[in-house]
This record gives C-alpha cells, structure tokens and sequence, in this order.
C-alpha cells in the first residue's frame, strides 16, 4: 500500500486541511499520515482562528512517520509561520523526501490569510524549491509572479516568470507549476508548466459553489498520483478528474462554502 504524507493545518469543519487530505488519501485507496502544524477554528463561512504547532514539535512529528512509515509522497499545505516553513524544508531536504506537492496556502476559500506577514519570503525562500510540483492557484501565481492574470497567456507567462525565479521570491522552481485556473473567467483549464513544456488540463466548469477545501484536495490527489509512478502530466491529470467528480456529487453542508465529497467515487453499499 502507497503511503502519503500531509503536512498542514488541521480544520475544524472537515472540508479542508489535514481532514481533506486524509479522506482524499482514503479515497484513492492508500495510507494517510499527517504532520499537523496549526489548528484552525473555521467553518464553511471562514477561519476564527488559528494556533500554531511548536516547530520543533513538527520537526519530531515529521521524524516520527519518516523513521518508521516512509511516505511515497508528502503533500505540504497550509504553513502559516516562518520557523515552520523552515523546519520543514529542512527536514524533508534532510530525510531526502520524493514526490513533494507544495500547495502555496496564502488565502483560504473563504477569504481569510492564513500566511503570517513573515512568512511569505520563507515560503518563496524554503518551501517552493523543493517542490516537485507547486499548485498555486490564479491569485497565488499573480503574487508569485508579481503580475496580474486574466487570461490563459498570461498564465504561461507567469509560470515562466515563477520557473526562472523572476518573480517576488527572485528563485528558481525547478519542480512542475500547476497554475489552478478555476477563477478564470472564459474557462476551467489548469496549466501545467513541466521542463520547459506548457500542458494544458482542460476542463469543464461545475456549477457547484460549494469549493471549501479544493486546493487541498487536488494537490493531496497528485500527491496520490505520483506515489504510483505516474509521470507529471498523467499524475495532474488524474487528479483533476478526482476533484471534477467530488464537484459533481454535489454535496451541499453548511451556511457557506461547502465541502466536497471527498468519497463519492467508493462504494459503501
């Protein structure tokens, strides 16, 4: 059985964070581990607060699974402090640890940062090097790139500008950037910018406002994807068709933005 690992904070509500991660590694059939490095008050209508995990705490999380459960692949979201972000990069540089999804969690789906002020350079600086494919989404990508984003060109173009470390952290990411196009206005299409390539993830707009939680889910699957050995392209891929489907189940909770369904694709009968 492939193991994942998630690093991330955890979410009160289930929709997001480390509990969205586990129920997408569950659903792809594989072992979930999670490294917790905030908890979260938060609903479907917002964050109410946050408390940050001790770093050396997560450093001795991190030990914990890597000495005895090795993971396949390490999904990284939610970090909201600098001596964290560092920790981190550290120790997963140190433990040599492969297949690294680093989603670049700055503002949560309803609105509310969750990135401390301090901790942007950190994130820029430690984390997104390492990553063997970053999943920024549009507003993401325009602070990484330091531009703005409305259509699928500029896309590309912030991709270069992130992959030739041109952007506001001034260094290169040598791993894949999947650009989320969700916010764009003409369409759904991911961009996957990979070596040098340009490989556009089409994809149908789901009429669903129920989103909490989806950038956590898609970089948790291509975590999935990539333990099996599936290259870049096929792993993005496939991943993107897990979270249309959890879209298109239509799950409806909560006074906000709602969940996904995490396990619509197993059978429980």
């Amino acid at each position: 059985m492939k193991k994942i690992l998630t690093i991330a904070g955890s979410d009160s509500s289930g929709g997001a964070g480390i509990q969205a991660d586990l129920k997408t590694i569950a659903a792809h059939k594989m072992y979930g581990m999670s490294a917790v490095t905030a908890l979260t008050a938060q609903n479907t209508t917002g964050v109410y607060g946050v408390h940050d995990a001790p770093a050396d705490f997560v450093a001795n999380e991190i030990d914990c699974v890597f000495s005895d459960i090795r993971p396949d692949a390490v999904k990284i979201g939610m970090v909201s402090a600098k001596d964290i972000i560092k920790t981190i990069a550290s120790k997963l540089t140190e433990l040599k640890a492969e297949n690294i999804v680093v989603d670049p969690v700055m503002i949560s789906t309803s609105g509310s940062r969750l990135l401390q002020e301090d901790a942007v350079d950190a994130l820029l600086t430690y984390l997104l090097p390492i990553g063997t494919v970053i999943t920024p989404n549009l507003m993401e990508a325009e602070v990484l790139a330091d531009m703005k984003i409305s259509t699928e060109d500029e896309m590309i173009k912030a991709a270069e500008i992130i992959a030739a470390g041109r952007g506001i952290s001034g260094v290169a990411v040598k791993g894949g950037i999947m650009i989320k196009g969700g916010h764009l206005a003409s369409n759904a299409n991911d961009l996957l910018y990979y070596r040098d390539e340009v490989h556009w993830l089409k994809g149908k707009r789901v009429d669903n406002p129920n989103t909490h939680g989806t950038g956590c889910t898609l970089s948790s699957a291509i975590a999935c994807e990539l333990a099996t050995g599936k290259d870049m392209p096929h792993a993005v891929s496939a991943a993107k068709d897990y979270i249309t489907g959890a879209l298109e189940a239509g799950l409806d909770l909560g006074a906000g933005s709602g969940p996904l369904d995490h396990l619509y694709c197993l059978d429980f009968k």
